[in-house]
């Protein structure tokens, strides 16, 4: 079972006390995550996340898919010329639109 599912799993059920009355449980903080990626936690929030291996690997998993998705976006464009000779090419072998269908980037 991956990290996600437990997470999925787990959720309703998981919660983490260290003594205190009212402590987020895996529920909360899952239904808050995207603003807790988004802005930073509140300490609550933290001390979940500190005392939850469940929470704590679901966000380590989400922040490497996120800096992984970082790299699939191209650095730079490539030249005109790159897309004068696709569109060359594709007449060539029949498949061009007409030249007015071309957008621009």
């Amino acid at each position: 079972m991956t990290k996600v599912q437990e997470a999925r799993a787990g959720a309703p059920k998981a919660v983490h006390t260290s003594g205190r009355h009212n402590e987020m449980t895996c529920a909360e903080f899952q239904r808050e995550l995207p603003l807790i990626i988004d802005a930073g936690g509140t300490e609550e929030q933290e001390e979940h996340l500190k005392s939850c291996k469940v929470c704590c690997g679901l966000v380590n998993d989400l922040r490497y898919i996120a800096d992984q998705a970082k790299l699939l976006i191209p650095l730079y464009d490539p030249s005109p010329k790159v897309w004068d000779g696709i569109e060359q090419k594709l007449k060539v072998e029949g498949l061009g639109k007409p030249a007015q269908a071309r957008r621009s980037i």
